[in-house]
């Protein structure tokens, strides 16, 4: 049985980022994986939470929003206005901070917080794993302009991080699931990686019969070849946009993918 669009089952889907698509922030993009559509930014506040302040380190968080036609099937009240933020929408935030956070080394960062602001537009699966990929260039965006600005005197990047979906199907394993087959496999698994392959988190769980340790550890493989290639594409956007991704990095911790 062929994929719904066509791909084979180890390819993810065709990506598109537009950078500075958001003029007001200090980084921004547009980011497309088929179907899904988020446009992730990244703000930069010269100060940091209560609980922070005289610790001499930065913060970062996230946000996480549907649009409320982000579905094709019917229009969704946004969370915030009139409703309190869904478990799930809290839920995916946090991971996208934890994501991202693995990537900076707050310490360096200075009294100041970084936060990631990722609305998803149109939703064909992968919402959270694409958040993640395309807040890592809205953050890389930031961290170039505080450079430029003198606000970031020092490296603060330690990983690039960007994250993929892995299925389970009954045709086998599958890379950066559609809803369709987000919603038929087996085990849906969301992984998040950097860029030399090494986890950041792993979210899965077996929706039927449960699997062999082998074919989880086949499934991860599958996805950290897939952040690999996201990997590529980040830098290939930056270096278009301009930006010394390699720069942002503390020494020794730089890797092209």
């Amino acid at each position: 049985m062929s994929r719904p669009d066509g791909r084979a089952l180890d390819v993810h889907r065709p990506v598109e980022m537009i950078l500075g698509f958001h003029r007001n922030a200090e980084g921004s993009v547009l980011y497309r994986a088929g179907r899904t559509v988020v446009l992730c930014t990244a703000s930069v506040d010269p100060t940091v939470p209560a609980w922070m302040l005289g610790k001499g380190a930065g913060w970062l968080t996230a946000e996480y929003q549907m649009h409320p036609r982000s579905s094709p099937a019917r229009r969704e009240p946004r969370d915030g206005r009139g409703k309190a933020p869904s478990g799930r929408t809290q839920e995916i935030q946090r991971l996208i901070g934890r994501a991202l956070r693995a990537a900076v080394d707050l310490k360096q960062l200075g009294e100041q917080t970084i936060a990631i602001d990722c609305d998803i537009l149109e939703a064909d699966g992968g919402t959270r794993t694409a958040s993640i990929t395309a807040g890592f260039v809205a953050l890389a965006l930031a961290l170039a302009r505080m450079r430029a600005a003198g606000s970031l005197t020092a490296p603060v990047l330690r990983d690039q991080v960007a994250a993929i979906s892995v299925g389970h199907l009954a045709d086998g394993l599958a890379l950066d699931l559609v809803y369709t087959e987000d919603s038929a496999a087996r085990v849906d698994m969301n992984v998040v990686a950097t860029a030399r392959g090494a986890i950041v988190e792993v979210q899965a769980t077996a929706e039927d019969e449960a699997i062999p340790r082998s074919e989880l550890d086949r499934m991860v493989d599958l996805a950290t070849a897939g952040v690999a290639s996201l990997a590529r594409a980040q830098q290939r956007a930056l270096a278009d946009a301009g930006v010394d991704l390699a720069g942002l990095f503390q020494p020794g911790r730089w890797r092209a993918a």
